[in-house]
């Protein structure tokens, strides 16, 4: 059972020449699904193909092709929408949503405006300070992307890649519950994990796969509050909608731009004009796009090559009954069956991956001091090195021979760094290397006993001050661990100095 108490984030504020002005932010996520094919062709999504080969007539928009809908695409947005808590409508269609630009063929898009696939859901956006947000989403549709513009290959004339055109995006609408750049950064990011877990998006923002357009507007202090009690949107500012964001960071900087350009407005008496804007992360600012359209101006209606989309509730409770451990049951999991920190299981389950290697090593073992190793060993040292958890040199079998063999004393914790060392760099099974190349912790209390006594014998002077300063009796434990090599047990080391220091 999930523990969904928590305290709320304070919005962001930001203090203009006259008030204090709070900030109110929604966003449309548009997350490409993770498919072979298209949403109305066979043609391939694979990304980085050579320009305008991975269309069919289909996406070409070529007289008489007809739009096949890929089954595969209606069941990651199903699938999508029950990792995201939301209600499946069984029931949906498809519109024709009508523009002209060059790297739409067709002159218009398919996309589901008044019905859409998935109704309304929530996600848990953790910060890290403890504080959470519950962020409503008010539904996911499909749609079809556009193609690609390219306009600095030449000076004089811009190019046309239709590779994207009909890959099928999810777009995920958010409530305007988001109060700050920081949340709007986490809500992406708690999107992605998700979605990551699901395997309907693989969040890969450099390629286009995860985008996001960003709604701002503000409101004083209050004012929210009153919204939230009316859900009239009168007791808050005019939105504009910042476009096409794929980067965490630009999406912070472009909201905090954003919003003190409305500030600056509505303080020096003017109103904030509904419109799309664009960031320029160069220049600091956002600019004016084009004048926010509403519905009507793209003309929407039923598109008629498509019937609408009837699904059945088993087929939905099918996959229901499949979906992957989730992010947030995941970490519940951790910090119930580990006893890990919040901080640890949160980190342990910040991907996909990196979660089932933790749970593989931890299986069966001490779940603390198998996360410690994780988190600090082993994620350390892929950081340093510009890795990511599937490219590790050291399989969890590996890193769990290693905790093994901490666990069963063979190994003190200097020497099993020294070992995963070994293990990193050259591979090879834990258990045997420490055979091989004698790297066994002395356990035997005779052999320890004698090193202390020559250490005592040689150091008269020390004795002394360590029985005047029992603090000191550390330098005597040291000295028997250099003796041995580091391999004598440190714990019946310090019974020994005890004893024998008295």
């Amino acid at each position: 059972m999930l523990d969904l108490t928590y305290e709320l984030p304070k919005p962001k504020v930001i203090s203009g020449a006259k008030h204090d002005w709070e900030l109110v932010i929604g966003m449309e996520v548009h997350a490409q699904v993770s498919s072979n094919a298209k949403l109305f062709s066979g043609a391939s999504t694979q990304f980085g193909a050579e320009p305008n080969s991975n269309v069919s007539f289909v996406d070409a928009a070529m007289p008489g092709m007809l739009p096949v809908i890929n089954e595969y695409c209606v069941e990651q947005a199903v699938r999508t929408g029950l990792g995201l808590k939301a209600d499946i409508n069984l029931w949906s269609a498809f519109d024709r949503k009508n523009y002209f630009y060059p790297d739409l063929p067709q002159g218009y898009q398919i996309s589901q405006l008044y019905h859409p696939i998935v109704g309304e859901g929530e996600v848990l956006v953790e910060l890290g300070d403890g504080t959470a947000r519950m962020v409503r989403i008010e539904r996911i549709h499909m749609e079809q992307d556009a193609g690609k513009s390219i306009h600095d290959m030449d000076p004089n004339m811009s190019f046309v890649d239709l590779n994207r055109t009909g890959v099928c995006l999810m777009e995920i609408v958010s409530r305007p519950d988001i109060r700050g750049p920081e949340e709007a950064a986490a809500y992406i990011a708690k999107l992605r994990q998700i979605m990551r877990y699901l395997g309907t998006c693989d969040g890969n923002m450099q390629n286009g796969n995860l985008r996001a357009d960003v709604n701002v507007s503000i409101c004083l202090p209050g004012a929210y509050e009153k919204y939230q009690e009316t859900q009239d949107f009168s007791h808050l500012g005019t939105r504009c909608e910042i476009k096409n964001m794929n980067s965490m960071r630009f999406i912070q900087q472009a909201i905090e731009v954003e919003a003190r350009r409305q500030i600056a407005i509505v303080e020096a008496g003017g109103e904030v004009e509904q419109e799309t804007r664009l960031y320029d992360p160069d220049k600091g600012e956002t600019r004016s796009m084009r004048s926010k359209e509403e519905a009507h101006d793209y003309r929407y209606f039923p598109d008629p090559d498509l019937l609408p989309l009837e699904i059945e509730q088993d087929w939905v409770d099918g996959i229901a009954a499949n979906l992957p451990e989730l992010p947030d049951e995941k970490k519940a999991r951790f910090i119930a069956d580990f006893g890990l920190t919040d901080y640890d299981a949160s980190v342990l389950t910040a991907d996909v991956e990196s979660a089932a290697y933790f749970d593989e090593v931890a299986k069966g073992r001490n779940g603390k001091l198998a996360a410690n190793w994780v988190i600090n060993e082993l994620f350390g040292r892929l950081k340093k090195e510009d890795h990511d958890i599937t490219d590790s040199p050291v399989s969890p079998a590996q890193l769990g021979g290693i905790i093994d063999l901490i666990s069963s004393d063979a190994i003190s914790g200097k020497i099993a760094k020294d070992l995963f060392e070994i293990v990193y760099t050259e591979g090879g099974d834990p258990a045997k290397i420490v055979e091989e190349r004698g790297m066994k912790q002395v356990t035997d209390t005779g052999a320890i006993e004698t090193a202390l006594d020559e250490i005592i014998a040689a150091n008269p002077a020390q004795v002394e001050k360590a029985k005047v300063n029992p603090k000191l009796a550390g330098w005597f434990v040291g000295q028997v661990m250099k003796a041995t090599g580091g391999k004598a047990n440190p714990k019946a080391v310090n019974e020994l100095v005890a004893k024998k220091l008295g």
